[in-house]
């Protein structure tokens, strides 16, 4: 597990909307989070990308509902994706706003 996070740390994608404009887009720290829940820091993780958790129980919850076709899934996931819409958009303008 040790030499996947070496990996993952040492291949990050730059953010091309910070390349390019200068300020942060709505996913930038998503992969540092990512590596830090790998690493069990979750503390770390959701403070770096709040929406990072719920967005990965919400793919859980859909590739399970695609499997088991589970009883008003549909509802629930599109009430999972606004909820995360709402997350990453919160944090994004608290990220402007505190930067």
């Amino acid at each position: 597990m040790s030499t996947l996070i070496k990996w993952l740390e040492s291949h990050q994608l730059p953010c091309l909307n910070k390349s390019v404009l200068g300020i942060d887009c709505p996913g930038c720290g998503m992969q540092t989070a990512f590596i830090e829940l790998l690493k069990g820091n979750f503390i770390e993780s959701i403070k770096l990308y709040p929406a990072l958790i719920p967005t990965i129980i919400m793919l859980a919850f859909l590739i399970l509902h695609l499997i088991i076709r589970i009883k008003n899934g549909a509802l629930i996931l599109k009430i999972t994706f606004i909820i995360n819409c709402s997350i990453i958009i919160i944090s994004y303008i608290n990220k402007l706003i505190t930067s």
